[in-house]
């Protein structure tokens, strides 16, 4: 395989373990936006992975935080990473339990976002040679 972008989410694309997580958040945030942080760690694999988190404080319903762990997902498999582990962590509030479990304007927002932080994430181009 390499790191195009898959458009399937098998088990050996998450990263599952405790272990794995804990090693990818040792490291300091690659990209913070207004609603997420992500962490990156360089892999030996041919492949990206990806964890996400979305505690329940900040996303007080199960609607919202499967809403966001879908967009973030769907996002992940269609870009085209480096070989690295991501674990986008939710970091900020996106609504309460007053408000809607989830609108159209709240999941545009949180794929701007995630696009943007994916983006991030693409391999460069390599610079030209010189001759």
């Amino acid at each position: 395989m390499t790191s195009e972008g898959s458009h399937d989410f098998a088990r050996v694309r998450r990263i599952v373990k405790t272990d794995e997580f804990s090693s990818v958040f040792r490291l300091r945030p690659t990209q913070k936006s207004a609603h997420f942080v992500l962490y990156t760690r360089p892999t030996t694999l041919p492949h990206a992975r990806l964890g996400v988190v979305a505690a329940k404080r900040f996303a007080p319903r199960a609607v919202t935080r499967n809403t966001i762990k879908r967009i973030t997902r769907e996002l992940f498999r269609t870009s085209k990473l480096q070989a690295v582990d991501c674990i986008v962590r939710l970091s900020r509030p996106v609504n309460t339990k007053a408000g809607p479990a989830t609108t159209r304007a709240l999941k545009a927002e949180l794929r701007v976002e995630l696009a943007r932080l994916f983006a991030s994430q693409r391999p460069r181009p390599a610079p030209p040679a010189s001759s």
